[in-house]
């Protein structure tokens, strides 16, 4: 599912397509700085320079921000200081530097706060919301776009409202209260009606229909994607209508009927990716073509769409190489052309017509070299992927590129994670009701679905041992939500199996969950069948949390309770003596529902 933030006032397209194009204007302006005098018309210029570096590159676009900023606060003009920080922040935005990208949004707001620019306020209000939406921190995103909505509507700004009424309720959407979502995705519909903006009508039917699509409420979000198709159709875009179509298959997918109605629209989507040249669409597409066709006991045409997906991951590769050596020529032509207008005299022009032609030559090597690179990668490309995708599939990205880089990896001491640990309440007793291929079956449904949502939650899954499931959140990379982002998985793991329980019966698991914060020592263990590991008291005590937890539900520590009190319901057990560990305070999770998200389309 692909989904657009629609704001208005963070928007990161320059206006312009291509990258010659944005050169050419950026040099233009590059030449025209020297002459300029230091006064605020400079400030503006600089200010341009680092909107304009914005898609181009981000450190130049920092760079001249900052010059801008510097000019702008030595002339003490306070709307150049606000101009300027709101920049930068969009340079450090766009390179997910969150948190320096927060401090010069709230520098631009504390500047309009003082020149009672309420426009300017309510701007930086939401551009805040939209950084923090990023990070996942819904309660703040929600809270600055509510504050931003509050000003919009004190000076009557429709654009503004409808913008920040279709955040909140993506945001809604992310979080899995899929009511909230409805209500303020009609909110949204309805603002845009009254603006007859019919582009974000269109926008914003399509999100509603996956809003309904959380609910399970298939009729109507099939008529919300119909409808955004039409809309879609009607003002020439193509590719909200691709988006439309695709989700429209989903639906089939997902209640497993119609599948040969929901080949035929996974089909057409993809045709229209493909002439639109959306490679990275076009391989979702062929991913959904394999799972109706899987389902529909199709097995060739899923081998064959399942080769097709792989061959269009090769296609992104090339594709993104082909762009650099477009960029190499567009860069060196330009050069050779602003070095040609510096020349004065005869001798100078003559120096240069030689490191033209050095110049020349170093660009056809490289780019003969690049050439010659592809049509090398295009024989090793697959097996190099295959050994990348094997490698990632048992270490985290981060420890896979050490081990690439330097052949090994050094084990790190974390000390702020959360552990999850799950295990089948009465495992043998019901595996003697199946068939071994029928328990190996359940398990990879079961842990694949856990694989799953582990991603979801940006949590390293770390092994499974028989029929246990062990995760960790924090590592490798920090996280300030792990505790929370752990406590969502496991409602998520406890609320598919009791589901799967309820379809299967008695041959259905029960599942029982602990988890326990602290630190941990992580690394890689051995030098054959190599495994990336966590070790230290914080793992065992999250398996104490599960051995006392019961079936169906969930038991965290005392520490866990504490980071996460307050943003879920808890039942606190008293103390309870766990193996090794002595007396400790235990509670249970209760019935909280997260609704699996759904990702909302462009």
């Amino acid at each position: 599912m692909h989904r657009i933030l629609f704001t208005a006032y963070l928007t990161l397209l320059l206006g312009f397509n291509g990258y010659g194009q944005k050169r050419a204007i950026i040099d233009s302006l590059l030449l025209v700085l020297p002459q300029m005098k230091e006064d605020t018309s400079k400030v503006n210029l600089l200010k341009k320079l680092s909107f304009m570096y914005s898609e181009v590159n981000t450190d130049e676009g920092i760079k001249y921000g900052k010059q801008s900023l510097a000019l702008a606060e030595q002339l003490a003009w306070k709307p150049g200081i606000s101009k300027a920080s709101n920049n930068i922040a969009m340079n450090y935005f766009i390179r997910a530097d969150y948190k320096r990208s927060l401090e010069f949004y709230f520098k631009a707001l504390k500047i309009n706060e003082e020149l009672a620019n309420k426009n300017g306020m309510a701007i930086n209000l939401s551009q805040i919301g939209v950084v923090y939406y990023r990070q996942q921190n819904y309660t703040k995103a929600l809270d600055y776009y509510f504050k931003g909505n509050v000003i919009f509507e004190q000076l009557g700004d429709k654009n503004g409202i409808a913008n920040n009424l279709g955040n909140m309720g993506l945001v809604y959407m992310d979080e899995g209260d899929s009511d909230k979502a409805v209500e303020f995705l009609l909110k949204t519909i309805a603002a845009y009606k009254e603006l007859n903006d019919i582009e974000s009508i269109g926008v914003y039917t399509g999100n509603l229909g996956n809003a309904y699509m959380q609910q399970k409420k298939y009729h109507a979000a099939m008529a919300c994607f119909v409808k955004a198709r039409h809309i879609a159709d009607s003002i020439g875009n193509m590719k909200s209508a691709a988006y439309n179509i695709q989700n429209a298959g989903k639906i089939y997918l997902l209640q497993k009927v119609n599948l040969a109605k929901a080949n035929r629209l996974f089909d057409t989507a993809v045709s229209i990716f493909k002439s639109l040249g959306m490679l990275y669409d076009v391989q979702e597409g062929y991913s959904s073509i394999y799972e109706v066709n899987k389902l529909s006991g199709n097995y060739k045409a899923a081998l064959e769409a399942h080769e097709q997906y792989l061959l269009y991951k090769d296609s992104v590769f090339n594709k993104e190489n082909t762009e650099k050596i477009t960029r190499l020529e567009v860069t060196a032509e330009y050069e050779k052309v602003q070095l040609a207008d510096s020349l004065k005299n005869a001798e100078a022009k003559k120096q240069a017509a030689a490191k033209l032609r050095r110049q020349r030559n170093y660009t056809y090597a490289s780019i003969g070299g690049v050439l010659l690179l592809l049509g090398f990668s295009f024989f090793i490309i697959k097996e190099r992927r295959k050994s990348d995708r094997l490698l990632l599939n048992i270490l985290p990205a981060e420890v896979a590129n050490e081990l690439k880089q330097k052949g090994e990896s050094d084990a790190k001491l974390f000390d702020d994670v959360t552990v999850l640990f799950t295990d089948f309440v009465g495992f043998t007793t019901v595996s003697e009701k199946l068939t071994p291929k029928q328990l190996v079956d359940e398990l990879h449904t079961c842990f694949t679905t856990f694989d799953g949502i582990m991603a979801k939650h940006k949590i390293e899954k770390i092994k499974t041992v028989g029929d246990a499931y062990l995760a960790v959140s924090g590592l490798p990379l920090a996280n300030e939500h792990h505790a929370e982002n752990v406590i969502n998985a496991a409602i998520e793991i406890r609320n598919f199996m009791l589901a799967r329980k309820q379809e299967l019966g008695d041959i259905g698991f029960n599942i029982r969950i602990g988890i326990h914060s602290g630190n941990v020592v992580a690394g890689i263990v051995g030098v054959k069948k190599f495994a990336y590991d966590i070790w230290g008291d914080t793992v065992n005590t999250a398996a104490r949390m599960e051995q006392k937890s019961e079936a169906g539900k969930i038991n965290i520590s005392q520490t866990t309770y504490e980071l996460v009190k307050g943003k879920f319901t808890f039942t606190y057990r008293g103390e309870i003596e766990a193996k090794n560990k002595g007396m400790m305070k235990m509670y249970f999770l209760e019935n909280n529902i997260v609704s699996p998200v759904t990702r909302p389309h462009l």
